[in-house]
């Protein structure tokens, strides 16, 4: 691990930060955070803490003494200054001399002292950061001391790689207790660089930002340089990884049992994130991996996104239906060893627990590698990144002796410690939220509006599009989760592995909007057989692959489905030289009804959407010019010549498609989103 600190960066980050009023400690601690939190070898999602001492302006104009320190909900990678709230470091102090300080009070107390009371809460190691002397105080969860701190010998061993350099702090959960005993064993090594909490992570400390950020990589490349004298753990053959269509079977059935193991009490619905390289794919198939496994999380701060263990299960089976039975029996085990995992933690609190809902968050399946599952794809890859960071970690612990961390009761403590539960939002779900979405076609004007609008609605989504660059603009409008993929429509095998590229990211798929389609134009009697058939394997096969290739999935996953399809007026309401288009859409709409149908009965859904006069590749300037001609009307009395007399958008059909999606109890419908179009009316 080598050091990133730069002065040029450090001093434009000063400079930058003051002309905002921040002063040159508190932009060097916000600088120097980043870069740690910036390795995920280091700190992980909200992990780790750092702070600085330093002065402030209060209300009368005084300065006084603050500890500034990273707020709950921050995130070190991308931490700002105000990431930092300011508390009173003297009366801070004065709580050391207590006998004893509950979480309420201590944490009323930070508040009290903080000089602006809109900040977030301080962090719950606030006080140890405050007993510390030392003006700059970093704090990780660097892979490498976690392979040291959660051995039987861990304290032998960091004396043996440290000396006198580093205080070993035996484990003690988070709060004014640990700020204590930190405290006195720093007290007692004068001109320690840092502390290794047993189970948890590692401090260091300076006088500077600088010093304090070069001693933690310093500290922790000791460490890294200690495990890599060990042998390395030989990789199984079964970590070879199953082929993609095997991998996207084994994942929707996996969603498909999760759901089916929620039942009614607790959500249905889950994201999921595959590793399939590395630590991950090593461990997953690892013939340790069950027994591993059962031993724990890597620091107790983890357990609130993974749980304590994952599920584990073996490699996909070529009988699939076979491997699914097995895969919820092990889903049946794991939930009932969590419930008696609560019982007995519950049963040892002096407070009430509620039982949080005992599905996994994280999946080892042999041949797959780890899977993080989450209610959304930024909380399935939280799990997942931890999950990959727990591997590498354990892996690196048994090259050293034996990984061996917290047990069942110190971890239900702080899985239910009240202070960390805070830590996760609770925030009620978007109507889509926690499904997945394909949008075809989704790089032109209608498909990126439905896949703006289901994301919107907190859907995950995939854009499909023969056009890559399209494809790619329409999934980075929508954010770094939504996945671009290349796919002609018309070729069912390119068709078939889109949805496999879609079900090894999100895990899954709920809801299909078949929307990629083109016009081709003259009069019927005049049309080769060549663009008759060419519109047909558009505007009609290439749906049928898609629906057939969805319905395949949500088969696996037993959950129902959606399946929506852009129909167009011209279906029922056909056009002068469009026949090829409209003869190929009539024949989609009766494919709709089929669709509806046949499968019902397995809850999987299907209705139409008939829009009408839409700017979009279909419908260009060029042609609403000669469309208007040949109705002998302006182009913009062709645009709106409707019962409403408006010009009907793209925005208005996604908007359409969203409205399909969430009719639970229809299928077989028709929406004309058309402005009112008297001759397109079904009837």
């Amino acid at each position: 691990m080598r050091s990133l600190w730069s002065p040029d960066d450090a001093r434009a980050e000063v400079a930058r930060h003051g002309a905002m009023g921040v002063g040159e400690d508190l932009a060097l601690r916000t600088y120097s955070a980043r870069l740690l939190g910036a390795d995920p070898a280091l700190v992980l999602h909200g992990g780790g803490n750092t702070s600085v001492k330093t002065e402030a302006r209060d209300v009368f104009g005084d300065d006084v003494e603050v500890l500034c320190v990273k707020g709950s909900g921050w995130d070190l990678a991308t931490i700002e200054p105000r990431g930092h709230p300011a508390v009173r470091l003297a009366p801070l102090l004065r709580l050391r001399s207590l006998e004893s300080l509950s979480d309420e009070a201590m944490v009323n107390a930070l508040r009290q002292n903080l000089l602006d009371t809109s900040s977030p809460n301080p962090s719950v190691e606030t006080l140890l950061h405050a007993f510390i002397g030392a003006k700059f105080i970093d704090h990780t969860h660097a892979v490498a001391v976690l392979a040291l701190a959660n051995q039987p010998n861990a304290a032998a061993l960091i004396g043996e790689i440290y000396g006198e350099r580093v205080a070993c702090v035996p484990y003690v959960m988070p709060g004014f207790d640990l700020a204590k005993l930190a405290a006195r064993l720093y007290d007692e090594r004068p001109g320690a660089l840092g502390l290794v909490l047993l189970n948890h992570g590692i401090f260091s400390f300076g006088q500077s930002a600088r010093e304090s950020y070069e001693r933690m990589i310093s500290l922790v490349s000791a460490a890294e340089a200690f495990i890599e004298k060990r042998p390395k753990l030989v990789a199984s053959k079964a970590a070879d990884c199953a082929p993609a269509g095997r991998t996207a079977e084994a994942l929707a059935a996996l969603r498909g049992a999760l759901s089916q193991a929620a039942g009614d009490r607790w959500p249905s619905r889950w994201v999921l994130d595959l590793r399939d390289h590395g630590p991950a794919r090593l461990l997953a198939a690892h013939p340790r991996l069950t027994e591993w496994s059962a031993r724990g999380v890597a620091t107790p701060d983890h357990v609130i996104r993974t749980k304590r263990r994952p599920l584990v299960l073996a490699a996909p089976e070529a009988d699939l239906e076979a491997w699914t039975d097995t895969a919820r029996v092990a889903l049946d085990a794991f939930m009932a060893d969590y419930q008696a995992y609560f019982d007995a933690g519950a049963a040892r609190s002096t407070q009430p627990k509620t039982p949080l809902d005992p599905l996994p968050r994280v999946a080892a399946i042999a041949g797959l590698g780890l899977i993080g599952i989450g209610k959304s794809a930024a909380d399935a890859a939280v799990a997942a990144d931890i999950a990959q960071s727990w591997a590498e970690t354990l892996l690196a612990a048994e090259r050293i002796g034996e990984f061996r961390p917290l047990g069942e009761a110190d971890t239900f403590d702080m899985e239910y410690w009240s202070l960390e539960q805070a830590k996760i939002g609770k925030a009620l779900d978007r109507p889509l939220a926690r499904h997945v979405v394909v949008v075809t076609g989704g790089g032109g004007a209608i498909g990126a509006a439905c896949a703006q609008a289901f994301a919107a609605e907190g859907a995950e989504v995939c854009v499909f599009d023969i056009d890559g660059e399209a494809a790619r603009r329409t999934a980075e409008a929508i954010g770094p989760r939504a996945l671009a993929v290349v796919c002609d429509v018309t070729d069912p095998v390119q068709v078939e592995a889109a949805f496999d590229a879609a079900v090894r990211r999100f895990g899954g798929l709920d809801i299909v909007v078949s929307n990629a389609g083109a016009a081709q134009r003259g009069m019927i009697a005049e049309l080769t057989p060549e663009t008759l058939r060419a519109s047909f394997e558009l505007n009609f096969f290439a749906h049928q692959a898609v629906a057939q290739a969805a319905v395949r999935i949500m088969r696996l996953q037993a959950m129902g489905g959606v399946l929506l399809f852009n129909v167009s007026k011209q279906a029922v309401n056909p056009g002068p030289d469009f026949g090829a288009y409209g003869a190929a859409k009539a024949g989609l709409l009766a494919l709709v009804r089929q669709y509806a149908l046949e499968l019902g009965g397995e809850g999987i859904r299907a209705n139409a959407v008939n829009p009408d006069r839409i700017r979009s590749g279909l419908l260009t300037s060029e042609m609403v010019v000669s469309r208007a001609k040949a109705r002998n009307v302006t182009p913009r009395a062709y645009m709106s010549g409707n019962l409403l007399s408006r010009e009907v958008t793209a925005d208005d059909v996604a908007q359409a498609f969203v409205f399909a999606a969430l009719l639970r109890s229809t299928t077989g419908a028709v929406i004309p989103v058309d402005g009112g179009n008297v001759a397109a009316m079904l009837r």
